[in-house]
């Protein structure tokens, strides 16, 4: 990856809504900057506002002495984010399903299943007070999807002409 093109951003605040909405606004802006379409902004805009509220309510449980980071970097193909709060964090696997039928109609807990569907990827470190997330360039992660595809394709191949 070639340094100069490739944006690079830190930000650590205080743990309230207006200040990660400010930081929302800035990397959002430096991701149009840098290429990407409406289709990826609304997705970017969406789990990354997911994720920061959810590191200021559940993470710092609102308390605006606590800070959160917000580390980004956007290149040519890819943003990639991490948000970490200074919580205690959370086990992924052990939220509740909100497809179940029980919580069809709960006003909350959908915020992580919306962060996966519209981003390429989402993990959490071990203590779970980190997302990191990466969206690809609108038509790159398909391409790379189908390259994938191609290169099994063609090891299957050969491995079934190694059989005869």
């Amino acid at each position: 990856m070639d340094p100069k093109n490739c944006l690079h951003t830190v930000e650590v605040v205080s743990s309230s809504p207006e200040q990660v909405g400010r930081i929302c606004k800035q990397l959002l802006s430096d991701a149009a900057a840098n290429g990407f379409d409406a289709d990826d902004i609304f997705a970017i805009h969406l789990a990354l506002e997911e994720a920061t509220l959810n590191a200021v309510r559940h993470g710092n449980k609102g308390d605006a002495g606590k800070k959160i980071s917000v580390d980004w970097t956007i290149t040519g193909e890819k943003l990639d984010v991490s948000i970490t709060d200074e919580g205690c964090g959370f086990d992924p696997d052990c939220l509740a399903d909100c497809r179940v039928d029980e919580n069809l109609y709960k006003c909350c807990g959908r915020g992580v299943l919306l962060m996966q569907s519209y981003m390429d990827t989402v993990e959490y470190n071990q203590r779970g007070n980190c997302v990191h997330m990466v969206k690809f360039k609108c038509g790159l992660r398909a391409d790379a999807d189908k390259a994938g595809v191609h290169r099994a394709e063609q090891n299957s191949e050969e491995l079934n002409a190694s059989d005869d």
